[in-house]
C-alpha cells in the first residue's frame, strides 16, 4: 500500500519535477484530495511552481514559493509546507531538488518522517552524463540518501531526452536501472514514458509503465507550439 506521502528526488536533469506533476495529476485523477508541495532549493527553471494555476485549476494544493520571488528566495523553503505533515486528509507530492544539496531540503522533517511513513522515489535519467551508468548513480543514491537522512524506496527509470527520446533511449536506460535495482535491492516502481511512446515500450518493458506529459518545456519549445 502507498504512503500517503511520496517524495520525488534525483539528479538534476532526473526530471522529477515532470514525475512529480504527472503523478499528483494521477492522485487527482483517482478521487483523491492532493497537495504538491516545490521543494526544489537548488533550480529556479523548470519548477513545479511554473504550473502552479493549471494544477489549482484541476483542484490540486500548490505549495511554492511565489514565482516572482522565486530567485530572490533561492534556497528557503515555503512557510506553507508543515501543512503536509499536519493535514493528513490530503495525498502529498514532494518535489524536491536535485543533487544532494537539494535533498537537505527535507532534513529539517526528519521528525516528521520518523512518525509517519513515506515512499521516496529516486528518479533516473540515464541520458545525463553523471547518471550514465551504474556507478554515477550508486554515488548519487548515497549521497541524496545521507544528505536527506532518508531512506530511497523504489526506483524510477525516467531515461529520455525530453522530445528527442528514442525508444531505444528508454529500453538502454532500463537495463542500467534494474543493475542498480540487482545491487541495492530497491524495486523499480515504474518506467516514465511520454504519451506517445507508450504502446511502442508496453510490450518490453516488464514493470509498470507510467505515461506522462510534458509540461517543462523549453522557452523555444512553447514558442513553436504556439
Amino acid at each position: 500500500m502507498e504512503s500517503r506521502i511520496r517524495i520525488f528526488t534525483g539528479h538534476f536533469g532526473s526530471g522529477k519535477t515532470e514525475i512529480s506533476i504527472n503523478y499528483a495529476i494521477k492522485l487527482r485523477n483517482e478521487g483523491k484530495k492532493v497537495c504538491i508541495a516545490d521543494l526544489d532549493i537548488v533550480n529556479p527553471y523548470f519548477c513545479t511552481r511554473d504550473e502552479k494555476e493549471y494544477l489549482e485549476d484541476l483542484g490540486i494544493r500548490v505549495i511554492a514559493t511565489p514565482k516572482e520571488m522565486a530567485n530572490a528566495e533561492l534556497g528557503t523553503i515555503p512557510l506553507e509546507t508543515l501543512a503536509v505533515f499536519n493535514d493528513k486528509s490530503y495525498d502529498v507530492v514532494l518535489d524536491v531538488g536535485g543533487d544532494d544539496q537539494g535533498a537537505v531540503a527535507l532534513g529539517q522533517y526528519n521528525r516528521y518522517f520518523k512518525m509517519e511513513d513515506y515512499d521516496m522515489y529516486f528518479v533516473i535519467n540515464t541520458t545525463r552524463p553523471f547518471t550514465k551508468d551504474v556507478e554515477g548513480i550508486l554515488e548519487y543514491i548515497r549521497d541524496i540518501e545521507a544528505a536527506s537522512r532518508l531512506k530511497i524506496k523504489y526506483l524510477v527509470n525516467n531515461s529520455n531526452l525530453s522530445y528527442e527520446t528514442t525508444i531505444d533511449d528508454i529500453l538502454n536506460g532500463q537495463k542500467i536501472v534494474e543493475e542498480v535495482s540487482r545491487i541495492t535491492n530497491i524495486p523499480i516502481r515504474f518506467t516514465a514514458v511520454r504519451e506517445d511512446l507508450v504502446e511502442e515500450v508496453k510490450d518490453k518493458i516488464q514493470n509498470e509503465i507510467f505515461p506522462i506529459k510534458i509540461f517543462m518545456l523549453p522557452p523555444w519549445r512553447k514558442y513553436l507550439d504556439e
